[in-house]
């Protein structure tokens, strides 16, 4: 087992930037933390927002990947044609983690129907460290561009490198209706190198999502969530189809959710909104693979906390000055 679980960690730790998933982390509940993929969504909902979500992947796996990300964004207040935001994502495969900070700034450009167009750019950091300490997949055999401890004299150092990081979004989003967007991340598609021959291709990805919630009756709605990822070498097809019913203050989901020849599962969430205009949500995601690593990974598990905190209505006095009756 230690064997197969090395071998596994070797092919995500992705040397060659070939293995596309695992470069960037995968959400299953992509929907709810679009400012990770596209910049543009900053301040396109119109309120200060912020969401958290962990991933632990393949469950039954030593060293399988586990995933956080975390993202805030706003409009800039009075100057509403700025949004503003900040992402961080910790990732860790096996001996293979990787860190992004990164702030993106979107113009937002709005329309009389409620919707925001939002063309942003994010810019920060990239750390990504492969571990020397973990068992090579043939000991005796030695890859100098691998990190790894191949016997009591040789050993290739670890991997360590920050760098900077670019990307670039656009996005229509009209909040809790409708959202598409194209964006593409890493744009530097960069070689962080290390010691001798280590080095890691961090490749440049694009994506495109788009959803839409369509209300069969004043209480009941269906929402459609597609996104589409590749790196240009490989690609793949996340899709979810979630049915709601709400009242005035709350709404609860549930839904079946694919990944193309990948993965399928399961969502499940809700949210509260407070007579302050605060909204909160809960949402929980269940995947199961479908590859041939089923008998071995185990359960996916996901876990979303957000909120979104809507501007205070100004109100206004007959007189022209909103002074007194603010």
């Amino acid at each position: 087992m230690k064997k197969l679980i090395t071998k596994l960690s070797l092919a995500f730790v992705s040397l060659t930037g070939v293995a596309f998933a695992q470069q960037d982390p995968q959400f299953t509940q992509f929907m709810f933390n679009r400012l990770i993929y596209n910049p543009g969504y900053a301040g396109t909902s119109r309120a200060l927002c912020g969401v958290v979500q962990y991933r632990q992947q393949w469950s039954s796996f030593t060293g399988a990947p586990t995933s956080i990300a975390a993202a805030f964004d706003m409009p800039v207040p009075g100057l509403p044609i700025l949004g503003v935001g900040l992402n961080v994502i910790s990732d860790q495969i096996g001996p293979d983690q990787t860190l992004f900070l990164r702030i993106p700034i979107a113009l937002n450009f709005r329309f009389d129907n409620g919707a925001t167009l939002g063309a942003g750019i994010d810019a920060g950091i990239v750390q990504k460290r492969i571990s020397s300490d973990w068992i090579v997949p043939e000991p005796g055999k030695v890859d100098n561009s691998i990190p790894g401890s191949y016997s009591s004299t040789l050993n290739n150092p670890d991997l360590n490198k920050l760098s900077y990081d670019l990307g670039l979004g656009v996005m229509y989003n009209l909040p809790d209706k409708a959202y598409i967007g194209i964006s593409s991340t890493h744009l530097p598609s960069q070689i962080l190198k290390g010691e001798g021959n280590i080095k890691y291709t961090l490749a440049r990805h694009f994506y495109a999502m788009g959803g839409y919630k369509f209300q069969a009756t004043r209480r009941f709605g269906i929402m459609p969530n597609v996104m589409y990822k590749s790196d240009l070498a490989a690609g793949a097809l996340d899709a979810n189809l979630l049915f709601s019913y709400g009242l005035e203050n709350w709404e609860v989901w549930a839904g079946p959710a694919y990944r193309l020849q990948a993965a399928a599962g399961a969502i499940i969430g809700g949210k509260y909104t407070t007579a302050r205009g605060l909204t909160l949500r809960l949402g929980y995601s269940y995947d199961h693979t479908i590859t041939d690593l089923r008998t071995y990974a185990g359960a996916t598990h996901e876990i979303m906390l957000g909120f979104c905190k809507a501007p205070k209505e100004k109100k206004f006095s007959g007189s022209g000055n909103d002074r007194f009756l603010d």
